[in-house]
């Protein structure tokens, strides 16, 4: 095998990003993964600008490495053919409104009859059980509702969702690790299972010291800005140009920050030589950092804290990051052709192994474009009945 996930077959019937994130990166690791969307589009990504040659960019961030089918499953003919397709195939991801699969009559419990080692992994808002588990899902809601907004911002600003749809995202790996997981456990079992996957939960999961510091000790977090409930400095300094993100993450740190600024007595002060006393001290001792912070350039005072051992980097903007040495250093942006567009430049896959190449083979597909070839050349059916599938809406 060139790959490790190249003997599995995916069907993803998920939409936006949680769904097809997971699935993408099954691609890169070598799965088939084939996109089922109805014949007048499902995936609301395709409709969001920024456009290039009316493919959205938006839906090419999350769907490198699959081929995409339409298919109605509405229609009667619709479920047979995706009935059919299940037999062979060893993953279906879905992330449809909870019970909409067992309404359509593709339930788990029909799915594993026609396919007992099927991996069925559904990803819903607030999962399958629960008061909650028929509401829609979406990654700012979550994020308001489950905690993340109410942190995220400036003690005297409005609560703050995060920049991306960190959410989405998360979970989007969660879905990759859980469907490994099955995968793993059924080379031992022989049989398949249902994942259940909630952004809801996954949220929670996210929520990590703040969630740990409430549940055992009572704590209610507060929006701190940009810095940081428990740790001092570890925060957003503003340089004499632009701001410069500072993590002295332990006293060892903030002894090495005193000395880089010239301070060593800061690192010797009562008041400030542990952690537990800058906290207590935080605003003092964050003012006299700013004072200094700003007779430099963010540049110029990474290339000192660097030199120190002292965690610190300037805040870019979108183009300055892809501009950093290191992002070109390690070939981050790949080129690969589309067949409307030309040329199009993506992120690549953060995986990196020894002994493995992870690679883009697939563009982000067309809406349908390999309907055609998948019926004919998988499924067995002739050009005439294609056409049929086509007059009628099935495909």
């Amino acid at each position: 095998m060139n790959q490790p996930l190249e003997d599995i077959k995916v069907l993803d019937l998920s939409r936006v990003y949680a769904g097809p994130g997971g699935s993408m990166i099954l691609g890169d690791l070598g799965a088939d993964v084939i996109r089922i969307e109805s014949p007048s589009g499902t995936d609301s990504m395709r409709d969001w600008v920024p456009f290039i040659e009316g493919e959205s960019t938006y839906y090419m961030s999350a769907n490198r490495n699959k081929r995409s089918v339409t298919l109605n499953l509405k229609d009667d003919k619709g479920k047979m053919l995706f009935k059919k397709m299940v037999e062979t195939a060893d993953v279906v991801i879905e992330n449809f409104k909870t019970g909409t699969l067992q309404r359509m009559g593709l339930s788990y419990e029909v799915l594993k009859q026609l396919n007992p080692k099927l991996i069925l992994c559904s990803v819903t808002g607030y999962g399958q059980t629960g008061p909650f588990s028929h509401e829609p899902g979406f990654d700012p809601v979550i994020q308001a509702i489950g905690g993340m907004m109410d942190v995220t911002g400036f003690p005297d600003g409005e609560p703050t969702r995060v920049g991306v749809p960190v959410v989405d995202i998360m979970t989007s790996q969660y879905v990759t690790i859980s469907i490994l997981s099955a995968l793993r456990l059924r080379d031992h079992t022989g049989k398949g299972q249902h994942i259940d996957i909630s952004l809801m939960d996954v949220q929670l999961s996210s929520l990590a010291n703040v969630s740990s510091s409430f549940l055992n000790k009572g704590t209610i977090a507060n929006r701190i800005g940009n810095g940081h409930s428990y740790i001092v400095p570890y925060q957003v300094f503003q340089c004499s140009d632009r701001p410069l993100m500072i993590c002295a993450g332990n006293d060892r740190l903030y002894r090495k920050l005193c000395e880089s600024m010239g301070h060593p007595e800061w690192a010797i002060d009562e008041k400030y030589k542990t952690n537990l006393e800058r906290i207590t001290h935080r605003e003092e001792l964050t003012d006299k950092i700013q004072q200094v912070i700003s007779e430099k350039t963010a540049d110029e005072w990474f290339s000192i804290f660097s030199k120190a051992g002292v965690p610190s980097g300037p805040v870019n903007n979108i183009e300055q990051v892809f501009e950093h040495e290191q992002v070109r250093a390690r070939e981050t942006v790949e080129e690969i052709e589309h067949p409307t567009v030309g040329t199009v430049k993506l992120v690549k896959s953060p995986l990196r192994f020894s002994n493995l190449d992870v690679q883009t083979r697939k563009h982000p597909p067309l809406l349908g474009e390999h309907t055609e070839t998948f019926f004919k050349e998988e499924m067995g059916l002739t050009s005439e009945e294609v056409s049929r599938l086509r007059e009628e809406g099935v495909i």
